[in-house]
């Protein structure tokens, strides 16, 4: 199958939200990005974060199957170190193959949750 998408995706707006209302994990406020790879091939992601007032981290490593969709939280992502909350971020999303990427936040810090979803830039 075709390999739609870019190999190169930015998000320049991240904020994860610190406190919650509702039911953990389903309501626990988070960032996160969903993948599509429409290939015959994993895709092989690496994710990199860049702050306002510090050096870049990463790469974070994942794959995503071939044909299959994944949705990851930026709250989970430990390796090579937790994401702050409270911090001001931006994503710099790259796949070995073309990929989707998607980019959701959750603020549910009052009861009247928020959610926010936007398209990542693609780049190439």
């Amino acid at each position: 199958m075709k390999a739609y998408g870019k190999k190169t995706w930015i998000v320049p707006e991240g904020y994860i939200p610190k406190g919650s209302n509702g039911q953990a994990p389903e309501m626990t406020s988070h960032e996160s990005i969903s993948i599509l790879n429409t290939s015959d091939k994993k895709a092989n992601i690496q994710i990199y974060i860049y702050y306002t007032d510090r050096d870049p981290i990463g790469p974070y490593k994942l794959s995503v199957g071939p044909r299959r969709s994944k949705h990851i939280r930026f709250n989970d992502l430990t390796d090579p170190q937790p994401i702050p909350l409270v911090t001001e971020y931006s994503s710099l999303i790259e796949s070995d193959i073309p990929v989707v990427v998607q980019h959701t936040r959750l603020d549910s810090r009052q009861a009247e949750n928020a959610l926010l979803s936007t398209i990542a830039f693609g780049t190439n």
